[in-house]
């Protein structure tokens, strides 16, 4: 109850406004985005927010960058489909932007851009995505060479598909990683994010959660959703929508984990 009202609290007080910028993508894209800034700015990272397939979700994003800025970090929300004209791709399986191709660049590009603004602190940013953004956080925070040193401060995906990860023999992420997902997830299933858990170890920290779908953590029912082109059911269907009692949880845990870095 506590927490629900500190929650509420942070809502209402930061009526937060969009400043709209541009980033140099890959390809010469320029990316469309929105930067916020808390009142009170923190020694804290800022954060890289990744949409899923559907672009951005308003009622999510909401919910999230009031808690950030409330806790004083700096926000950029990145959209790789709207800059490209792209609409929802959740029923796209041929994407020209995908998690690990143009998406990736983008929200290292993204990253790069976000620690060079002023006011930001040092030592790198978190990224932090949902859906099809959290698979892009564990492409763009794969350990690699064409990762900048010190860039990426810690990782945090919502409900990603881990299957591409939990086969790569090797795979370690650059930072700190935290994975959220549902139990009873048909879209992104939760049995791969186990498998590259047991693969990397203290690394990445896993919750899964009992009975929850995806989009646990957003503020809508449940309902099923058809037509998607990646779906654990042979009809293309999925459900999604929150878990109240998951979603809360979830927000401790992060605040917990950006608290630590």
């Amino acid at each position: 109850m506590r927490l629900t009202i500190i929650i509420v609290i942070c809502l209402l007080t930061y009526a937060a406004r969009a400043e709209p910028v541009q980033i140099a993508g890959p390809n010469g894209i320029l990316l469309q985005a929105d930067l916020f800034r808390p009142d009170t700015p923190k020694l804290v990272p800022a954060i890289v927010a990744l949409h899923g397939c559907g672009g951005p979700y308003p009622s999510r994003d909401k919910q999230w960058r009031e808690i950030l800025l409330a806790a004083g970090h700096v926000v950029v929300f990145p959209d790789s489909f709207g800059s490209r004209g792209l609409k929802s791709q959740c029923g796209v399986r041929d994407r020209i932007a995908t998690s690990g191709g143009l998406r990736r660049q983008d929200a290292l590009a993204t990253a790069a851009w976000l620690a060079a603004q002023p006011g930001v602190p040092p030592g790198g940013v978190v990224l932090l995505g949902w859906s099809d953004g959290a698979s892009t956080v564990l492409a763009a925070g794969e350990a690699r060479a064409t990762v900048p040193a010190g860039l990426i401060k810690g990782l945090i995906a919502f409900y990603p598909g881990c299957a591409g990860a939990s086969r790569t023999a090797g795979w370690r992420p650059v930072a700190d990683l935290m994975i959220l997902i549902g139990d009873a997830d048909d879209w992104t299933p939760a049995a791969p994010c186990r498998t590259l858990a047991d693969h990397v170890g203290p690394a990445l920290r896993l919750t899964v959660y009992p009975g929850a779908y995806h989009d646990f953590d957003a503020p809508v029912p449940v309902r099923i959703r058809h037509n998607v082109a990646f779906s654990e059911n042979a009809d293309h269907s999925v459900h999604a929508g929150g878990d109240p009692v998951a979603a809360q949880d979830a927000i401790k845990r992060v605040t917990a984990f950006l608290l630590e870095h």
